[in-house]
């Protein structure tokens, strides 16, 4: 079976139902072999930390386990934690102590703010060996730095998709656009490389759901929509590219369907069912992808029903049935039975809500 490779990793992206699976990621790797003319070095953490003693601890909120963000402090305890996160709480989730009241800490926030912007971006010279032994320096060779964790952007991904958990959504958007400038910045020195459009677009989608959480449905879609401009410019053969895609293209018309625009929505969800076809003509094995098609059916049929357009609705909702009813699954793939089951019960009992309508609208006539 072909396993998607998601563009970070170990970072975590939400599917259509707006959970978040683990998925392995592209990216710089901690340790990468190159050619002869490259060389791995370690670099120093801003604050003298290293691969043996690197820890976040005094820089993470322990509520949603992410770094610090408007880092506040309790009162009179002085435990800190991020302003959003203990906002919620009357007492000290750590110590159990009255809050009287809550106070910001700048230092410590710009603390955390010089540890971000410094996170693997430190600069040095490659430094190698002559024929005599000694150690010269060579500032012509490209050097590879190996960060002490995880690259710059899997690593702000990470503390995103921690902070977006924990519902610390403003937390979550600003580490994601920090992260999508940087990648904006690959991309005006290298050019639309696929790796970078697809973690761009991967970002951007994540910057859909934190707007999506906060309410704002503007800017929402038009994180989105951008996601979808960048991720159409990529080979269409790659499973993970086409389900974000398409994702990002249902979560577009979900948005306008509450928005009322049931026209615009029912484009977007047939856009998406459009690449998920595609995907399984050239992959016609994978059951995932099978299940995505009948999910887009769901969707189009749902918004054609709506529309009044009954009999098309009905066929979306039986091709969609006899997608999943055929489907078998093999051993490795079992965790999907949960999904299919659900799917296929949402399917079925709008066919058959459809039916009954039919036979009460026969009786009355």
């Amino acid at each position: 079976m072909t396993t998607p490779v998601c563009p970070f990793v170990k970072a975590a992206r939400p599917d259509d139902n707006g959970s978040a699976k683990k998925s392995t990621v592209g990216g710089s790797e901690a340790t990468r072999k190159d050619s002869g003319d490259t060389a791995t070095v370690s670099p120093k953490c801003p604050f003298g930390y290293d691969s043996n003693n690197f820890k976040l601890g005094p820089l993470s909120c322990m509520i949603c386990q992410a770094l610090l963000f408007d880092c506040t402090k309790c009162i009179p305890c002085s435990h800190l934690f991020c302003k959003v996160c203990i906002s919620r709480f009357k007492d000290c989730p750590l110590c159990g102590a009255d809050i009287e009241k809550l106070e910001a800490d700048t230092n410590l926030q710009s603390m955390v703010d010089r540890f971000i912007e410094g996170h693997a971006r430190i600069k040095r010279a490659h430094v190698g060996v002559n024929g005599e032994g000694e150690q010269v320096s060579n500032d012509d060779k490209k050097v590879i730095y190996e960060d002490v964790s995880l690259d710059r952007g899997a690593f702000l991904v990470q503390q995103a998709m921690r902070a977006f958990r924990a519902q610390n959504i403003e937390s979550a958007k600003s580490r994601l656009i920090m992260c999508a400038e940087d990648i904006r910045d690959q991309l005006e020195k290298t050019g639309n490389t696929s790796e970078l459009c697809s973690q761009l677009g991967a970002v951007l989608g994540m910057l859909g759901d934190c707007c999506r959480a906060m309410g704002d449905a503007a800017a929402a879609i038009n994180y989105f929509e951008e996601s979808v401009e960048f991720l159409t410019k990529l080979p269409a053969d790659d499973l993970e590219i086409t389900h974000t895609l398409s994702v990002s293209l249902n979560k577009i018309g979900d948005l306008k369907y509450y928005d009322g625009d049931l026209q615009a929505s029912r484009s977007y969800y047939f856009r998406s069912l459009g690449v998920r076809r595609d995907v399984i003509k050239n992959h016609p094995g994978v059951a995932s992808q099978i299940l995505d098609v009948a999910v887009s059916l769901a969707k189009v049929a749902d918004v054609d029903r709506t529309l009044g357009k009954e009999d098309v609705a009905v066929d979306g909702f039986q091709e969609g049935i006899k997608l999943l009813e055929s489907l078998t699954l093999k051993s490795e793939e079992a965790g999907l039975e949960p999904r299919r089951l659900s799917v296929l019960g949402f399917l079925k009992s709008q066919l058959e809500e459809k039916q009954s309508e039919a036979t009460a609208s026969s009786v009355s006539s």
